[in-house]
């Protein structure tokens, strides 16, 4: 059987989450999920294929997820390897924020890293306003005033397209 290997940069899940339903997907794949944060020496060679989800907050990724992609950068060269990341921004599908020719945030990507990923992928995030702190609540509620976007503190909004994301999955298991 095939093996996968899944390492996500998120915040409050719902990187972690969009993997979760991109393994449900591949049921003819082995799947092993990690937290790139936690992650010091990886083996690529044990993999089939590599797939990294980032989630952006404040319109960055974490800088992090750079600093393993140059540690990495000539393993995940030679891998069958994908990135997507995840944003509020891409809740705008109608006007192509959720594709990678669309995405400020994938064209900063591919500016500031070296790695180029065989396959990108843009989803729309999550909000979960009862989670965050006083300020990032604020700071977030701010910017969605800004951009059209849910204001009410006390909810919480999934924007996540799950088609479009088993879509991905489907292209992730072509690579």
């Amino acid at each position: 059987m095939p093996k996968a290997l899944f390492l996500y940069s998120s915040r409050e899940g719902q990187t972690k989450k969009i993997l979760s339903h991109i393994e449900e997907k591949l049921s003819d794949m082995e799947v092993e999920t990690l937290d790139l944060h936690s992650v010091e020496n990886i083996d690529f060679t044990r993999y089939d294929k590599i797939l990294i989800g980032a989630s952006i907050r404040y319109g960055h990724l974490n800088k992090n997820l750079y600093q393993f992609i140059e540690r990495h950068r000539e393993q995940l060269d030679k891998a069958k390897a994908g990135f997507f990341c995840v944003n509020l921004t891409a809740r705008k599908e109608q006007q192509g924020k959720d594709t990678p020719e669309g995405s400020v945030y994938i064209r900063k990507f591919l500016v500031k890293s070296s790695w180029k990923p065989k396959l990108i992928g843009v989803f729309a995030g999550a909000l979960y306003y009862p989670r965050y702190n006083w300020f990032d609540k604020m700071m977030i509620k701010f910017i969605m005033s800004m951009t059209g976007g849910e204001t009410d503190t006390t909810k919480e909004v999934e924007y996540t397209n799950w088609d479009k994301v088993s879509l991905f999955a489907k292209k992730f298991a072509e690579l």
